[in-house]
């Protein structure tokens, strides 16, 4: 394992960690909205890296060490997320890599996908969505009533510069999301609070993902587009994309292999799960 490096990323800068012998083949870690690197929990990371594989795991802009902007103005679009890997991977000397997306990072999976498949091996979709033309016009379930109840009454912000209060208020965030496999204090805890003492802008990384603004006026993705080999692995317990969500995925990527995992919500797979998760992933990236 390498320590944390600042690397120059299309004119910004972006916070990166590997794991394993750079001579295998690489993985690159796509993490969820307003999440740093290190939900990506080094344990879980070191495990990929044991089957032979590069980690790769990075803080997105405005989140862990990478390039901040003030809270509530952004100085970047959501097309900058989906460019930024395939930045990283130019920075780090890699021309392809196997792409694993959770939420969001999923969503920017499908675009790496489709829009630089010269770059992207395969993908591998975490508790997420299609992130472009279905052949199907049917809707796809709405999130649960406990996210529509966090939607519509969201709590009110803490102070940002009291670091045991944001602490509170991120696990309070995340506990909806969980699913029944039972959620795990301690190792959460312990995550947020890493994350929170490693983010320049505390305020910046919990506001800007979600009032990006979209670069151009591009055609959105067709999902029968994208040609790289697909593994979706999905939550039977997920609030805000219920399992309809991840069977789409598999019935709409040509060739997409679902993994259902019983009892995970809109997580990070929780460690309960890593003996299911860790070999399907390497599997699906065998050489």
């Amino acid at each position: 394992m390498t320590g944390e490096q600042i690397l120059q990323v299309n004119g910004s800068e972006l916070c990166a960690e590997t794991f394993g012998d750079p001579g295998d083949p690489a993985i690159l870690l796509i993490g969820g909205a307003a999440a740093s690197m290190d939900y990506w929990e080094p344990d879980f990371c070191e495990r990929l890296a044991a089957g032979g594989r590069y980690v790769i795991r990075y803080d997105h802009r405005d989140t862990g060490r990478s390039a901040s902007s003030p809270a509530g103005a952004p100085a970047y679009t959501g097309k900058d997320l989906v460019t930024d890997p395939i930045g990283l991977l130019d920075a780090l000397g890699i021309d392809r890599a196997h792409v694993v997306g959770l939420s969001m990072g999923g969503g920017l999976a499908q675009d790496l996908a489709a829009g630089y498949a010269d770059r992207v091996a395969t993908i591998t979709l975490m508790s997420t969505s299609p992130a472009g033309k279905r052949s199907s016009d049917e809707p796809l379930p709405p999130p649960a009533d406990r996210v529509h109840a966090l939607f519509a009454d969201p709590a009110p912000e803490p102070d940002w510069s009291d670091r045991a209060a944001v602490i509170e208020y991120l696990l309070d965030d995340l506990r909806p999301y969980a699913g029944t496999i039972r959620f795990d204090e301690a190792g959460m805890r312990a995550v947020v609070t890493r994350m929170v003492d490693r983010t320049t802008d505390i305020a910046a990384s919990q506001k800007n993902h979600w009032i990006l603004a979209d670069s151009d006026d591009a055609e959105p993705i067709r999902m029968a587009d994208i040609t790289a080999p697909t593994l979706v692995l999905h939550g039977t317990e997920d609030p805000l994309f219920p399992l309809p969500h991840g069977e789409a995925l598999a019935r709409e990527i040509p060739g997409a292999t679902l993994v259902v995992l019983d009892g995970v919500g809109h997580e990070y797979p929780p460690r309960a799960v890593w003996d299911t998760v860790v070999p399907a992933i390497l599997d699906h990236t065998r050489p």
